[in-house]
């Protein structure tokens, strides 16, 4: 009996991976950097969860319309791409066709054998191949900004809240430490859960993160402390 073969990728998780891995890092390293400096100022409690509270509202639009915009770029350079690349199939086919068996030639097909690839993928889809292997754009690697908007947002907010939670949960006395420590470790699960979706090592991962977001933390509390003032 013929086993069926089966083989699993990960990039189609490429696009909403990124953005939402961006969104959770930023929201947990802003806010939590954000809340660390206000506190290193010595200000009320209650001032330090309005301004968390706001940065986590700022930042989710921030990264919403930040992603659109700059998704939507590509989106844009892409449609334009396919759009040049359909006219030059109109008013050329063969040279469109020479091409396309140049590329598979480059890649280390005979070119007898190339050109015959190319008629048979140009009859099948002629514009599909050329975006494929001439402009490198693919459905699982397509720009799709609402997606990453969205991706970003809700991302950003499920980051931003964490030490938003600790504030509310912490005693002001150790509020700091509380905010530092959990955010570190929260920073360091995304990191470690992040790599392993995308299929890469887990500590690696945990590690970039962490201490980036340490950094962060670290200069913001300075500036909180050096000024003595609400940042």
């Amino acid at each position: 009996m013929r086993r069926h073969h089966t083989e699993r990728h990960r990039t189609d998780r490429i696009g909403w991976l990124r953005a939402a891995v961006l969104g959770a890092n930023d929201g947990i390293v802003s806010t939590a950097s954000l809340v660390v400096g206000v506190a290193a100022a010595s200000v009320s409690h209650a001032s330090i969860l309005t301004t968390g509270v706001a940065g986590l509202v700022a930042g989710a639009m921030s990264m919403a319309a930040g992603e659109y915009v700059s998704v939507h770029s590509q989106a844009d350079t892409e449609k334009a791409d396919l759009a040049r690349e359909q006219a030059e199939l109109d008013a050329d086919p063969a040279a469109e066709r020479r091409e396309l068996a140049a590329i598979y030639t480059a890649r280390g097909i005979e070119p007898a054998l190339a050109v015959q690839v190319a008629e048979q993928m140009m009859k099948h889809d002629a514009l599909g191949a050329h975006a494929r292997d001439e402009l490198g754009i693919t459905d699982a690697l397509s720009a799709r900004p609402i997606q990453a908007a969205l991706a970003s947002a809700a991302s950003f907010g499920v980051g931003a809240a964490l030490p938003l939670a600790v504030v509310v949960l912490m005693p002001a006395a150790q509020l700091m430490a509380g905010v530092v420590g959990t955010s570190l470790l929260f920073l360091a699960l995304l990191g470690a859960v992040a790599a392993r979706v995308g299929g890469a090592g887990p500590w690696m991962g945990a590690w970039r993160v962490t201490f980036w977001g340490a950094l962060a933390m670290a200069l913001t509390a300075g500036v909180g402390a050096w000024f003595g003032a609400v940042v």
